[in-house]
């Protein structure tokens, strides 16, 4: 019997479906209800039984608790790895938990943190351990500092891994304080190690000393040596346990990218309260094939590990986790038995309504059309944030749905109506837009490729710009100045401009104020043709300046310059801008999710205030729709391409399934 061409290709994709879905980790395939128990040493004493029987009442499916590295909750065999001083002669307390958890269908990920050792290991190998610029060795509590270089990760290390993974049938391991550590705990700067594998390491590869303070070199120098041992790692696990899943704080061979939504007492002002929506958007845009798991930390700062967060806080991030994709989370220092119960009993509700809904939560995808740009790979996370954060807020209050990727892997991949570029353009970005795309650069910083020439760029201006067409931007009718601070890049264009820069003048005092106002021809908004496509370039901090002054002018302008490169409307709705939508595909349907920030104000998370009769416009045909969270059934009415319904309420979440 002959097969037609179609029914073969038909059977050779469902045989690649078959197998793709066949080789995904249990991580990518199930819904994730995760907690962290950050034991310390003394739980070695818990009863397993009962830890399991407490995970599962609050519906968790994922433990992570302590394995080994600093201590053992095992008995051990292998030199230098030694067992807390609280376990029971003859007791295995991970081995028990493991048992009871997998008894109940959770599964456990063991924590690992090679990063300290006690004493007796640095009196035995130096040669393993940071060393200060000084010669001294960072100790802090009595545990001494490792160094990434050294055998003891690339050596001694996987013979203490391979013990665990050998007895024990986990299903994934997570690395903590990964790689050299330049503060500790309590937030002391101890710089960087310069141990005799470092400083010949780094001199043979750049030719040059250890600098003091870190530079371009040495961030790449770090970079590459955790990834060295991060793949060492990851082919370990591999061979030892093919089914376990592999998590870090890094994206590279790692299967799922851990992060945090933590809080500090010292963190600067204002608060990031898009927190968990950053992490989670981030990683599974950057990596669509891993899985997300940012944990929800629900202590304030180190010295406090036993103060909660408020309760709101805590809800907020855990609707935004899984509103992007990712992992449900909740940890906890110790067991569940803790001194502030807030945070937990919080999170128990949530977790037993989302695993009561689980079906919705898992492979999720997005859906956004646009693509906002984050800091290149190496760059650390505090590169560009304040601009990259103040366009993450202005996308999210514009209710444009998006997505955020830290590398340009997408390209031939994904489909987008804009790419978003703040302080990172790569070159790449020059060929994308010759083939069709829309770009928008939002930076004073050069691009990696030509737009406009560049004069100069000013770094400190505090000033104007002009709107010179009301016509283009309707948003900035009422308003003739945009306000200017920050750096600012003149570029020399022929067309002509819309928005011109007015330079400083005098500000005061009062009877002087700006009585010398000066306008120019210099533009402060550049649109190009490029191939196929476009590029507008706003040359200065546009993001920056949202981000700390939220000023009505510049959302306008970002309003009408998204209009005006004819950037399709994914979802049109009166929601208020403290509501954030995210939208997913999942199993041929999709899913919108509303989250309510109502809440949050300054440093305040209350419960947010109820929102009524959010009306939607969301592109596409659509014949159901429904909300889960306040069960009831939505009229849609088709329009012009969009699918129009009305959401009765919205209290702290909703999602809304549409086929």
């Amino acid at each position: 019997m002959k097969l037609k061409k179609q029914s073969i290709q038909a059977l050779l994709f469902c045989l690649f479906i078959t197998t793709a879905f066949a080789q995904e980790g249990w991580w990518m395939r199930e819904p994730i209800r995760w907690v962290q128990n950050n034991l310390r040493q003394v739980d070695a004493t818990l009863d397993a039984k009962r830890l399991a029987e407490q995970l599962a009442d609050m519906r968790a499916n994922v433990v992570l608790m302590g394995m080994g590295g600093i201590v053992s909750y095992y008995p051990t065999n292998v030199q230098y790895h030694y067992a807390s001083p609280d376990l029971p002669a003859g007791k295995d307390m991970f081995g028990d938990v493991v048992r009871e958890c997998h008894a109940r269908k959770i599964r456990v990920v063991g924590r690992y943190d090679l990063s300290k050792t006690p004493k007796a290991v640095f009196d035995a190998h130096p040669e393993w351990f940071f060393k200060q610029a000084n010669g001294q060795p960072v100790i802090y509590n009595g545990l001494y500092s490792t160094c990434i270089n050294s055998d003891w990760y690339r050596v001694q290390a996987m013979k203490i891994l391979s013990e665990g993974l050998e007895k024990y049938d986990v299903d994934g391991l997570f690395f903590n304080m990964f790689g050299n550590q330049s503060r500790d705990y309590s937030g002391r700067h101890v710089g960087l190690c310069h141990c005799d594998v470092c400083k010949t390491k780094y001199r043979a590869q750049y030719g040059k000393e250890i600098p003091n303070e870190p530079d371009d070199d040495y961030r790449k120098f770090m970079f590459t040596s955790s990834r060295e041992v991060a793949a060492e790692i990851g082919k370990l696990i591999r061979a030892k346990r093919p089914n376990a899943g592999y998590f870090n704080y890094i994206q590279e061979y790692t299967d799922g990218i851990m992060s945090e939504s933590n809080t500090a007492i010292a963190r600067p002002l204002p608060l990031w309260p898009y927190t968990a929506s950053d992490n989670v958007n981030r990683a599974r845009n950057s990596q669509p094939s891993k899985m997300s798991v940012d944990l929800n930390m629900q202590f304030v700062d180190y010295w406090w590990r036993f103060a909660t967060v408020p309760r709101g806080e805590i809800a907020l991030r855990s609707w935004q986790n899984i509103a992007h994709g990712g992992a449900l989370t909740f940890e906890m220092n110790g067991t569940f038995d803790q001194q502030d119960r807030q945070a937990l009993e919080t999170s128990k509700s949530i977790f037993r309504w989302v695993a009561a809904n689980e079906q919705y939560y898992v492979k999720q995808a997005s859906a956004a059309r646009v693509l906002l740009l984050g800091a290149p790979p190496g760059a650390g996370r505090e590169f560009g944030a304040e601009p990259y954060r103040g366009l993450f807020r202005l996308l999210t209050e514009e209710h444009i749905p998006f997505a955020v990727a830290d590398n340009m892997d997408w390209l031939g991949k994904r489909e987008f109506d804009l790419v978003i570029a703040a302080d990172w353009t790569p070159a790449s970005l020059q060929q994308y837009a010759e083939n069709g795309g829309r770009v928008l650069i939002v930076s004073a910083n050069k691009p990696e490729f030509e737009v406009a020439p560049i004069v100069k760029t000013i770094p400190d201006v505090r000033s104007y710009l002009r709107v010179r067409d009301h016509s283009a931007f309707p948003s900035l009718k009422d308003t003739n100045l945009l306000m200017l601070n920050g750096a600012f890049t003149e570029v020399r264009d022929s067309a002509k401009p819309l928005l011109t820069l007015v330079p400083p003048s005098m500000f005061g005092p009062p009877e002087f104020i700006h009585i010398d106002m000066k306008d120019t021809d210099t533009t402060g908004l550049v649109f190009k043709p490029m191939g196929k496509g476009t590029v507008a370039w706003i040359p200065w901090n546009l993001g920056g300046m949202y981000y700390r002054h939220s000023l009505n002018a510049h959302a306008g302008l970002f309003r009408d310059l998204l209009a005006k490169l004819n950037v399709p409307r994914q979802i049109k709705t009166t929601a208020h801008p403290l509501v954030e939508m995210s939208l997913m595909r999942q199993n041929g349907r999709t899913l919108l999710h509303l989250i309510n920030l109502s809440g949050h104000s300054q440093t305040g998370y209350f419960a947010p205030i109820p929102m009524m009769n959010i009306q939607v416009q969301l592109a596409g045909a659509f014949k159901t729709a429904k909300t889960l969270r306040t069960p009831g059934n939505l009229t849609i009415k088709s329009n012009n391409g969009y699918a129009e319904f009305t959401i009765p309420q919205l209290n702290d979440y909703e999602l809304v399934i549409l086929e």
